[in-house]
């Protein structure tokens, strides 16, 4: 009888484990589709033959859509991937070159950037329907489609790679084990690319550029828990 209740029990343990409830509840993947500022804080070194200039470079700030995956360890521990594509304008500001330019804001067209970014996040799950997260991971940044504008020949990116910080929020917004949820979401991304610019034409010389692009990202969007 002890074996038979014992073995009733576990049956029951094992139905329960595998009942809709706990598979929604357990089931690991999250998407999110967020709308994201790409607000850069940039800065860089300007030479020419491995001499400093004066000036700076500017990059204009930029709002798109974004898409990220979730993959959930446990309830705690989870790893995202955010997945967009960013067009930013770029000028050349402040920049003065003996005897040709003084003071000059130059445009150096658009680059488009591909930011994917892997983080492993924290999530505190004791707050209700309030699940706030941090995360810590890496940034890998590739720049394509470069636009080098009206006085450069041309100009190049190299690719980068940074670290990235990131805390934020999912709402839940019905109450149950995976479903809708409102995000709310900000990262610190380093990104750093040396980038060439051909003033051959206008100059005579190619301009390098030390360029700190390091923007701050925040988001505002949905998110579904299979």
């Amino acid at each position: 009888m002890k074996n038979l209740l014992l073995a009733a029990l576990m049956a029951s343990a094992a139905w329960v484990g595998t009942s809709p409830a706990a598979e929604a509840q357990d089931n690991p993947w999250m998407l999110r589709a967020r709308v994201i500022g790409v607000l850069p804080d940039e800065s860089g070194t300007l030479k020419v033959g491995g001499t400093r200039l004066p000036g700076d470079v500017d990059i204009g700030d930029q709002y798109v859509p974004e898409f990220d995956i979730t993959y959930f360890f446990n309830k705690h521990i989870a790893a995202e991937l955010i997945l967009g594509v960013t067009p930013h304008d770029v000028k050349a500001v402040n920049v003065t070159v003996p005897g040709a330019l003084t003071d000059a804001t130059i445009d150096l067209g658009d680059v488009w950037l591909l930011p994917p970014t892997l983080t492993a996040q924290y999530h505190f799950t004791e707050m209700g329907r309030f699940k706030p997260y941090v995360g810590a991971g890496i940034n890998a940044t590739f720049f394509f489609n470069e636009d080098e504008g009206k006085v450069a020949d041309g100009i190049s990116y190299d690719s980068s790679v940074g670290p990235a910080l990131q805390a934020g929020f999912d709402y839940d917004l019905d109450g149950e084990p995976g479903g809708w949820a409102f995000n709310a979401d900000i990262k610190k991304i380093w990104i750093n690319t040396d980038v060439t610019v051909d003033f051959t034409t206008a100059l005579g010389a190619k301009v390098k550029a030390d360029v700190d692009i390091d923007p701050l990202v925040i988001g505002m969007g949905l998110g579904y828990k299979f």
